[in-house]
């Protein structure tokens, strides 16, 4: 590896002020329209990984990333891999670095860290189920991880749920910059393809109220929603993108309420851009998001 780059504190991306966080005070006896909402301005800031203090929060959003299939991967070690790149990505947090992070965003190269136990897990699955999402354009993952021909960026990302999106495009920026210095230090980050690795859900009927719920396969992506807005701009720029069925998915999804009478069936979603796409993937989040507010 070549040198290290790192952020100095007046080089930190901050989100000042806007986006706001919306709290919500409720009274139980009071209706919807009776509820008090206070405006709390919250500066959001980004900082590079730090092993005395993120790993539990990596970990935790990780086996949020994952859902029902976090318990196949070595958390632990894969947490350990993303913290030890630490100028590679960014986690994002409130108030001071000492804190846990709210979200987080990183790169791994997978045919130099394939025999690394948790890249070589991702890799197994993430082939597996590009076979499986769908999409033939998916397909040809499992050759680009193992042909040595292709470098695969695997990019993961996560935030806490109700996270402002305007908190996301920094992040994205930031590591593109990050990326283009880790190739001009010639570190092992100039990629062909990156495959983000995300979530989506559809509304699906209660197996209370419907019990043939249990055995239908939901394989159709109409009403697909997204937990990360901005994937629904960033596939525009794919050349393939699909959702698939977690291993351990449980037969109901009643555990998980939508806000109507509904229930919520996560879905792993995933998403191959060439890297030729990939900046201006980044740049049309950005302008999706600002364009919104």
């Amino acid at each position: 590896m070549g040198k290290k780059r790192s952020r100095e504190e007046a080089q930190k991306e901050v989100v000042q002020n806007d986006p706001t966080v919306d709290k919500m005070d409720e009274d139980s006896d009071s209706s919807d329209s009776d509820e008090d909402m206070d405006i709390i301005n919250v500066d959001f800031e980004l900082f590079n990984y730090d092993k005395d203090i993120d790993f539990h929060g990596v970990k935790t959003l990780l086996r949020q990333l994952f859902d029902a299939d976090a318990q196949l991967f070595d958390l632990s070690g894969l947490s350990d891999m993303i913290i030890e790149q630490n100028t590679i990505g960014s986690t994002c947090k409130v108030d001071d670095k000492a804190n846990d992070a709210y979200a987080f965003l990183t790169v791994l190269n997978a045919w130099e860290h394939r025999e690394k136990k948790p890249v070589a897990q991702l890799i197994e699955y993430l082939s597996d189920k590009a076979v499986k999402a769908g999409d033939s354009s998916l397909s040809v993952l499992p050759e680009l991880f193992t042909s040595g021909k292709a470098q695969v960026g695997i990019v993961l990302s996560e935030r806490l749920i109700n996270m402002p999106a305007e908190v996301i495009p920094p992040m994205w920026n930031m590591m593109i910059e990050e990326i283009q210095d880790a190739v001009d230090d010639k570190e092992p980050y100039e990629f062909t393809h990156y495959l983000v690795v995300s979530r989506a859900y559809v509304e699906v009927e209660s197996s209370l109220d419907q019990e043939e719920q249990k055995r239908k396969r939901l394989r159709d992506e109409k009403g697909l929603q997204y937990f990360h807005p901005e994937d629904d701009e960033m596939r525009k720029h794919a050349v393939g993108a699909g959702t698939y069925t977690f291993t351990k998915e449980g037969d109901s999804a009643d555990s998980k309420r939508a806000f109507q009478e509904l229930g919520v069936k996560s879905q792993g979603f995933m998403m191959l851009i060439e890297a030729g796409k990939f900046k201006q993937a980044v740049k049309a989040i950005g302008d999706c998001i600002g364009a919104a507010n």
